[in-house]
């Protein structure tokens, strides 16, 4: 644990629902009476917001090659974590992500195919000690992730990548559940969205414990 507070993390495939699952979970969190910071990645603070666009809805962006996208990634992670999340860990607030360096380690380490000690290297740099207490990762098939995400009408760079890619990233995830599964729990996103929030309140219960 980070601090006082409680650090969770939702990551999963382009349109596997996380957002939807995040809204029901802090107004149920809050209504509990826990102290709930919500942010998200990149962005979350006025420098990320900016990196954000210019790695998601920039079209000039599109001849970014893989190690530049890495480390902006990495870059906006590292002012999120130092100026919001720690403080807010330090407050003793839930602090709820909407992704975090589990992304950069799937969609950059296997997604992009780059060499998975050098990610480990720069995302560890990135957020120091302050590693998530769990991480929930919303599974759905790629296929059905990309209809949903792209039926979005703002261009997104991240969801113009091929389905392979994206198959890449649902193993990265599923393997990353593997080798920690202590902190690592994968929820079905296909079932209803009553059955996702009663499991996702259930695993975070037991973790505010």
């Amino acid at each position: 644990m980070a601090g006082k507070g409680t650090f969770i993390t939702f990551e999963g495939g382009e349109g596997s629902g996380k957002s939807t699952v995040i809204d029901r979970l802090v107004a149920r969190l809050r209504a509990a009476g826990h102290g709930v910071l919500l942010t998200r990645e990149p962005g979350g603070t006025e420098i990320g917001e900016q990196i954000r666009h210019t790695l998601q809805y920039s079209k000039k962006s599109t001849a970014m090659v893989a190690e530049t996208e890495l480390l902006l990634f990495c870059a906006s992670r590292a002012q999120l974590v130092r100026e919001i999340i720690q403080p807010a860990l330090r407050r003793g607030q839930v602090v709820l992500a909407d992704r975090f360096h589990d992304s950069t380690t799937v969609y950059q380490g296997v997604g992009r195919l780059l060499d998975p000690l050098v990610v480990a290297a720069i995302n560890s740099f990135a957020i120091g000690p302050c590693a998530p207490d769990l991480t929930l990762v919303i599974d759905v098939d790629p296929q059905i992730g990309l209809e949903r995400a792209r039926g979005r009408e703002l261009f997104d760079r991240m969801e113009s990548q091929s389905l392979e890619f994206y198959q890449r990233v649902r193993h990265g995830y599923l393997a990353l559940a593997s080798r920690e599964p202590q902190r690592v729990k994968v929820i079905d996103g296909n079932r209803s969205l009553d059955e996702i929030e009663k499991q996702t309140w259930e695993l975070v219960q037991h973790a505010l414990r």
